[in-house]
């Protein structure tokens, strides 16, 4: 339940559907998982598609795994200024978000 629509990686949107889906421990289990099969089917659609070649798409996968901690954090500083007492605020998030703090301090 998405009420913006526009331009940016894709990478967001995978970040905030778990986030809004998923408690703080089935989004620590299942992050890899769930990541792997978002960019199995990615691949396949661009592919087939004709969008992109392999080797682009290997590009644009790295790139928007390096982005999910930022999307991810996005996504936690969204939800403590709507809602500071949110259930979706967690350990899980703060820890991403002090990570993505710490490395571009």
């Amino acid at each position: 339940d998405f009420q913006y629509v526009g331009g940016g990686p894709g990478v967001k949107d995978i970040a905030y559907f778990i986030g809004s889906c998923l408690y703080e421990e089935a989004c620590e289990r299942h992050e890899g998982e769930l990541l792997n099969t978002y960019f199995r089917f990615l691949e396949t659609a661009l592919v087939h598609q004709g969008k992109m070649d392999k080797n682009e798409f290997r590009d644009l996968e790295s790139n928007w795994r390096s982005l999910f901690p930022i999307a991810w954090t996005d996504f936690h500083r969204f939800l403590k200024g709507w809602h500071p007492g949110h259930w979706k605020i967690n350990t899980y998030s703060e820890r991403l978000a002090r990570q993505v703090i710490d490395r571009i301090s």
